[in-house]
């Protein structure tokens, strides 16, 4: 059985810009606040209960810094395009669009790496708790769920939930 050399090579170039684009979804960014929403818990003793109210919900936006571009997205979306390019025409017609495939390629991939290493935003709720002896608590929380201002709360152990 003859396996054919350009059906092979286009094979291969499928399986290659598959993998390339698998790599424009950001990876997880797990941000650290400075308020601990779930405090450790002490092992010997028992959780200590306060009772609240919400006195104030806000959004806090943050901010990380990209990292730019390296070369890496360019290069490879190039030799992908290349490749790919390579399939199409005879001849002359062959190079060109072996060189527009390397341009082309170049660029998404350039393109590419610019998204996954930009800038991005991030946004958390710092959720404001006077207790009933008179104290404020702060939490920062992913989401305040269903909290509004002014909503009674019970805090155990560092977890809020509302009455």
């Amino acid at each position: 059985m003859k396996i054919s050399t350009r059906s092979l090579s286009l094979s291969a170039s499928v399986l290659a810009l598959a993998t390339l684009t698998a790599c424009v979804a950001p990876a997880p960014v797990y941000q650290t606040s400075r308020y601990p929403y779930q405090a450790p818990q002490p092992v010997a003793q028992a959780p200590y209960v306060e009772y609240g109210q919400v006195a104030n919900i806000e959004v806090i936006r943050s901010e990380t810094q990209g990292t730019g571009t390296t070369g890496g997205g360019a290069v490879a979306g190039g030799v992908l395009g290349g490749v790919v390019g390579n399939q199409f025409g005879r001849g002359g017609g062959r190079a060109a669009a072996t060189a527009l495939g390397v341009v082309g390629g170049a660029l998404l991939g350039n393109s590419i790496e610019a998204n996954r290493n930009g800038p991005r935003a991030y946004e958390s709720y710092r959720l404001s708790i006077q207790t009933e002896n008179g104290a404020y608590r702060a939490f920062d929380v992913a989401s305040p769920g269903d909290l509004r201002i002014g909503d009674r709360v019970r805090i155990e152990g560092g977890q809020i939930s509302r009455m």
